[in-house]
């Protein structure tokens, strides 16, 4: 079970690279990054569209659905799995927000079927209670809060140590959207490792955009391991489009495709 395996934390003592020097450290902390809000909001689109086939990644907090890739329900705006971990983490946070809530009594459950596919406790109307706690807005700012804690902030953390610009900062946060960040071969820090076998990134004194290239051939191997994840798509016609545009800030007009589907960003 790749993605997500024990949603490790991205953070410095997991994956370190050497201190950019104060002058390239403050262009970087000036520079645009992911985190500025109207990139953010592109970013939102372009996983939206790989995960949900859309580019209105706000209508799928209510989103919730088994798609038979082994980690029980996927659900949300990024895919929280009941089989992974992360879904509990979710709903364990909104009891703590809103206590007695409509997912509340799920707890149980979801502990006992973490690590597995199963839905033993959850069915019949668990989705059912989903959709209805996706009314919350308690509950869909603790999506927006889970989604940033465990995959935003670190990829975006990451991804500007490394000395990466707005794309390669996407790169980095789909794939562990994807993948999650933890000790499996297949996991975020994993194709990272992986690339820096082939290239340095800017941080480091080599050519950024070598180093995307080399960190998305490592994603898409890691993405051909698991039956799930073959359609490398979201990184052949999307990702690989804009840096071969050399577009390393993700300025719009976007187009590209994701499982044939084409999409703009004007």
């Amino acid at each position: 079970m790749s993605r997500r395996a024990l949603l490790g934390l991205l953070g410095a003592s997991a994956v370190t690279v050497p201190l950019l020097t104060s002058e390239a450290a403050a262009v970087r902390t000036t520079a645009t990054g992911l985190d500025d809000p109207a990139k953010k909001e592109i970013a939102m689109q372009l996983v939206s569209s790989a995960e949900n086939s859309s580019l209105d990644w706000k209508a799928q907090y209510k989103y919730i659905e088994d798609i038979g890739d082994g980690r029980g329900y996927t659900a949300g705006i990024i895919g929280f799995c009941s089989g992974t971990g992360d879904m509990l983490d979710l709903v364990e946070l909104y009891a703590d927000r809103r206590p007695g809530n409509v997912l509340a009594p799920y707890l149980p459950a979801l502990r006992r079927v973490d690590g597995t596919d199963s839905h033993d406790g959850l069915d019949p109307n668990f989705p059912r209670d989903w959709r209805r706690a996706a009314q919350d807005q308690v509950f869909r700012q603790a999506q927006n809060d889970e989604r940033d804690r465990v995959y935003f902030d670190p990829a975006v953390r990451q991804g500007k140590a490394d000395g990466l610009r707005v794309l390669g900062q996407f790169a980095y946060y789909d794939a562990i959207v994807m993948h999650g960040d933890g000790t499996d071969p297949t996991s975020f820090r994993n194709i990272r490792r992986r690339a820096l076998n082939r290239a340095r990134p800017p941080a480091q004194g080599g050519d950024e955009v070598t180093y995307l290239h080399a960190f998305l051939d490592a994603r898409v191997w890691a993405m051909k391991q698991e039956e799930a994840h073959s359609d490398t798509s979201r990184v052949d016609t999307a990702q690989r489009i804009f840096l071969r545009a050399g577009n390393l800030d993700l300025n719009p007009p976007l187009d590209w495709k994701v499982y044939g589907d084409s999409y703009h960003i004007g």
